[in-house]
């Protein structure tokens, strides 16, 4: 059993529990628990066979030791099972809907036995709904609209936990008698934001043998197909595991092939077609009266040189102009995780995290950072255990005394101050003035009309003290969807403003989105692409935000935690002087 696999068990437990009402404490546990295992690199199955001691991790007692070791060793834990006796698990999906959290759950199970999206839609149509307390028409017409959005979306998962499914899958792949090399393709490699099946690429010496191996692999639930070089299986985690072997002559041209986008290959092919070439997943052939001749397909540089194009990231794969810039020597020098020299969005045991501010500024220092700002949330986010004026002095006297201690790194005060209803700040100006860094977002009242919540963000965005727009639209896949909000003239006006965007690395935000930081770059906004990390560990997740703003065409010098400490200080001087 994988990580990903123990984790989600791990997860649902906490759902049952929460959903239940039982103790918040333990509900947390294995919430805890959950997010350990899933950001654990060694194999917990490997662990246990070791007999090693599961508490010595992070976030693991002896309640979750016990049902780890049962997991690895049995596949199962009589502790989910038990929950899932008394109350089906797919009441836990009703939560993916906003507005549904684990209270109203529990109560749709109980009043109208609704376990499922189909069963709530349904109470919806007959009327039933609006009998239960605090569901009334306005409640019913948005859950009805949400289940009609969620049923027309594809079955996804995040990019980080597919991440998690293709380094298992590798590994066990690699281990294959008579493999040559294998590849994971798709949109996984484009790094798009969710993950709808995974495509693996393989060449081998034995061709029989590693399809042999594959269809062993211990996390898939079933066998779809298994052919020469053909495999197809289902996951126990869910999404499809297509593998396809090939010659060595042709893995240039199916690595193209496959990576995709469809709408790029199409672009690549009709460039083909107009120099007589038919380019497929088996090579780069040219066309005469006398029949094919194979001129490439071994690498991948063979199909791009093929049509007079440069060598094409896989992360711009979606035909939105990067064959035209391929094509003129135009294509963007994307930014780098090496390129990057501080993290501007972190929190701290002084609000919702779960590091100390020493302990997250070692190990920025140790990630080669020269600068970093924390960010803890202000008193409106009381969920969070969120700053006022005096708390945030005592954070400033503390943070004083982590630059003595680890001098290395500069710390920067900063704080996520909340852009309240009206778009003021959570925060009186006098102290926003000593900030060395104010960063801005939206943690409450997120279901505004468009025309209101543009204006709310706008309005704070005008403050003088303004220095980034964190997470600027709000959405966290899959559960919560973007704000509806004018995403163009938000952008426009922190143009205007000198106001920077943030890339937020979470792998349940990644926002802004690619799309929305092209448009920022077009409009010359600087992006920080920062982790809003809550623990040391969190830090290491800047790899999606840095996948995101890839996809978004940036390069380096549109990076504001790109620039060394003197450009960057100098950025926040001049800023500083527009106050005045």
């Amino acid at each position: 059993m994988t990580n990903y696999e123990i984790a989600q068990a791990l997860a649902a437990i906490a759902d049952h529990l929460e959903i239940r009402n039982e103790n918040a404490f333990k509900v947390r546990a294995y919430r805890n628990g959950a997010r350990s295992v899933r950001e654990m690199t060694r194999p917990l199955a490997e662990m246990v066979g070791a007999g090693a001691d599961l508490t010595s991790l992070p976030g693991i007692g002896k309640e979750l030791a016990k049902r780890i070791t049962e997991l690895v060793t049995t596949g199962r834990t009589e502790r989910l099972e038990g929950l899932e006796r008394e109350m089906p698990g797919s009441v836990i999906g009703l939560m993916d809907l906003g507005g549904i959290g684990p209270k109203r759950a529990r109560e749709l199970f109980e009043t109208l036995g609704v376990t499922t999206l189909t069963e709530l839609e349904r109470a919806i149509d007959d009327g039933r709904l609006v009998d239960v307390p605090g569901f009334g028409e306005k409640t019913a017409d948005r859950l009805r609209r949400a289940i009609r959005e969620r049923q027309s979306r594809p079955e996804r998962i995040r990019l980080a936990d597919a991440d998690r499914l293709v380094v298992s899958l590798i590994g066990w792949m690699q281990e294959a008698p008579g493999l040559e090399r294998v590849e994971a393709a798709g949109s996984w490699r484009r790094r798009v934001e969710t993950v709808g099946d995974i495509d693996l690429l393989a060449v081998a010496a034995d061709a029989e043998a590693v399809m042999a191996h594959f269809v062993g692999y211990p996390g898939f639930a079933r066998i779809e197909a298994s052919g020469g070089t053909r495999g197809t299986a289902i996951l126990s985690a869910g999404p499809q595991v297509d593998l396809r072997i090939v010659a060595r002559e042709s893995y240039g041209a199916a690595l193209h092939y496959f990576t995709g986008s469809k709408a790029h290959n199409v672009a690549v092919r009709q460039l083909g077609v107009r120099r007589g070439l038919r380019i497929s997943e088996y090579g780069v052939f040219r066309l005469s009266e006398s029949g094919e001749e194979r001129i490439g397909g071994e690498s991948e540089a063979d199909v791009f040189s093929a049509v007079g194009l440069d060598w094409v990231p896989p992360e711009l794969r979606e035909d939105r102009g990067e064959v035209e810039a391929s094509g003129r020597g135009g294509l963007p020098d994307l930014i780098e995780m090496s390129d990057l020299r501080g993290d501007l969005h972190m929190h701290s045991t002084w609000s919702d995290g779960r590091d100390t501010i020493e302990a997250m500024a070692g190990a920025c220092r140790d990630r080669g950072y020269a600068y970093m700002a924390i960010a803890d949330h202000s008193r409106s986010t009381t969920i969070a255990g969120g700053l006022g004026p005096n708390r945030l002095e005592e954070q400033w006297r503390e943070i004083d005394l982590v630059r003595e201690i680890v001098p290395a790194i500069r710390v920067y005060r900063s704080m996520e101050v909340d852009i309240l209803a009206d778009g003021s700040l959570d925060l009186p100006d006098e102290h926003l003035e000593r900030l060395d860094l104010v960063i801005v977002s939206i943690h409450s009242q997120m279901r505004m009309p468009a025309k209101r919540m543009t204006d709310r963000v706008i309005r704070a965005l005008q403050h003088p003290c303004v220095d980034i727009l964190a997470h600027p639209t709000g959405r966290r896949m899959p559960q919560r969807p973007p704000f509806e909000i004018d995403m163009e003239s938000v952008l426009r006006a922190a143009a205007e403003l000198d106001v920077a965007v943030e890339v937020n690395s979470l792998p349940q935000r990644l926002d802004l989105n690619d799309v929305h930081v092209r448009r920022a770059r077009e409009l010359g906004l600087m992006v920080a692409i920062d982790t809003d990390a809550h623990s040391v560990r969190d830090l290491a997740g800047i790899l999606y935000g840095v996948g995101q703003a890839r996809r978004g065409w940036v390069e380096r010098s549109g990076v504001l935690n790109a620039l060394d400490l003197p450009a960057f200080d100098a950025w926040r001087r001049r800023k500083r002087k527009q106050r005045n």
